[in-house]
């Protein structure tokens, strides 16, 4: 029997929560030692033994070692260059004034650079990252690590580097040393946390304008490059800035995020949200949510990539067939999510993956969504300059009553309307200039016809007089790698974007 007082004291002796900490050894001993027993064993939970491991050394200020947990090891994973030190830093002391109402009084964007600014300034190209990766696009001096896109970039390759000078930073909202969620808000010399401001893709954007005209003096870069939230932020550029882009390529990306891809990002933040330790956003030197960034990072994983190649990469093998199967990772393709979340939980600020995940449901390049916003970003700089009455400081955004579907007489667009409401964002702003848009068949995240939508609104365009729309599409005859293709198809997608550069 097991001896409480001879516990409790020695608890007490060492200044621990004697009572939380005594219930968990009685509840373990009773269902250890006194549960009755069944027709077969217990299963055993060797994953949520890691969980709890992995909570208890961060409790103690300890990191857990990714690398170390099983995994799989083989296939094309791309590296995605996650960086803290070796870029360089855009400080901006000016406001920033926000889509949806909010600002910054200050903020800082980290970049890196490869090749030469020539001498004439317009052989600058931006690149434009996805959701989860950080300025460091290529291995350069300051940080001799591979980049997420390092046999892309370089002398001699599909973004020459001998040609052109070119600029990749990490975004407004992000945690590789641009200002976000985790940043010291000035006001209060406190992290922002869940008191940073919604952000918006274009919002990104105009942050990036601001360095490339200050730290470089470039008033009009030569191409706006990027895929997947990067595909996004290419054509961002060119609509915020229209005369002050020459080449604009979207690889996987979208004009306006559907529901689809809204419904799985949804999931991922709920998820997220989910966890205790997130704590409304405020976990900041106390443990982070790695539970929910895990499964968070799982469920995108299987977005990035497509059934088919899982298939005869995985197929429905199990790790390991001699043993029963298992609640825990078991098929070889669970193992292959549960060792990507693992790596990423602790890499990525969770609050970040909020925000911008946010940021790209949020993306619309339609006239009464970029109406919109431009109105209230005004409405935010009034504010700030003490023009207008100041409201609350809180979002009461959802209703007290719960939503309902709409029904088909509810009044709203008909796809018809839409498009054209589309039409109308985009076809003036994006007029005269050389576009390149790339479909994968394969995508699920991104599906094709996103992309073809772009090409298609561009294409019928009665104010382009000049300007060359192509569009290229990657079938399944030729990648199966999904919304992933541009970090694994590196020839497929750089043939088309190297022609489009040098033409």
């Amino acid at each position: 029997m097991i001896n409480s007082k001879r516990i409790l004291y020695h608890l007490k002796s060492h200044n621990i929560h004697s009572k939380q900490i005594f219930a968990s050894i009685k509840i373990r001993h009773l269902t250890t030692q006194f549960q009755p027993k069944g027709s077969n064993p217990q299963l055993t939970f060797p994953c949520l033994d890691k969980l709890e491991l992995k909570n208890k050394q961060l409790s103690q200020g300890k990191t857990q070692d990714s690398s170390s947990s099983s995994s799989l090891q083989s296939g094309p994973e791309p590296s995605y260059g996650f960086v803290r030190t070796g870029f360089q830093l855009y400080k901006s002391k000016k406001p920033i004034f926000l889509d949806y109402g909010g600002h910054l009084p200050e903020y800082e964007i980290a970049y890196e650079t490869w090749g030469k600014l020539n001498p004439q300034k317009n052989n600058l190209i931006l690149i434009h990252t996805g959701l989860s990766a950080s300025s460091h696009a290529k291995s350069q001096p300051q940080n001799e690590k591979p980049g997420w896109w390092e046999n892309f970039i370089g002398s001699g390759k599909f973004i020459d580097t001998d040609k052109y000078f070119v600029v990749c930073t990490n975004v407004l909202g992000g945690c590789y040393g641009s200002t976000g969620p985790s940043s010291i808000d000035p006001a209060n010399d406190e992290r922002y946390a869940t008191r940073f401001p919604i952000l918006s893709v274009n919002d990104m954007v105009r942050a990036q304008r601001e360095l490339v005209r200050d730290e470089f003096g470039v008033n009009k870069i030569y191409a706006s490059v990027g895929a997947s939230m990067g595909g996004m932020q290419s054509l961002a550029y060119a609509w915020e800035f229209p005369e002050e882009v020459q080449k604009v390529i979207s690889i996987s990306g979208c004009a306006r995020s559907h529901p689809y891809s809204i419904a799985l990002r949804h999931t991922q933040r709920q998820v997220l949200m989910s966890d205790p330790n997130w704590n409304r956003g405020f976990y900041y030197n106390q443990i982070p949510p790695h539970v929910g960034m895990k499964l968070a990072r799982e469920i995108a994983t299987v977005t990035y990539r497509s059934g088919p190649e899982w298939e005869y990469r995985f197929g429905r093998y199990r790790a390991d067939e001699s043993k029963p199967p298992a609640l825990c990772p078991d098929f070889l393709v669970e193992t292959y999510l549960d060792h990507a979340g693992e790596k990423f939980c602790l890499e990525y600020d969770a609050n970040s993956w909020l925000y911008v995940s946010k940021a790209m449901d949020l993306f619309d390049l339609s006239e009464s969504t970029r109406s919109k916003a431009i109105a209230d970003r005004k409405r935010s700089e009034l504010k700030y300059k003490g023009e207008q009455s100041n409201d609350s400081g809180e979002y009461e955004v959802v209703p007290e009553e719960p939503y309902e579907e709409k029904s088909t007489n509810s009044p709203r667009l008909s796809v018809e309307e839409s498009l054209q409401d589309l039409k109308n964002g985009m076809q003036r702003r994006l007029a005269n200039k050389d576009v390149l848009v790339i479909g994968v068949e394969s995508d699920i995240l991104f599906p094709v016809w996103q992309q073809r939508e772009i090409a298609d609104v561009l294409l019928d365009n009665p104010y382009n007089k000049t300007g060359e729309v192509e569009y290229f599409e990657l079938g399944t005859d030729i990648s199966n790698y999904g919304h992933d293709t541009f970090l694994l198809s590196l020839e497929d997608i750089g043939k088309p974007v190297k022609n489009f550069l040098n033409n």
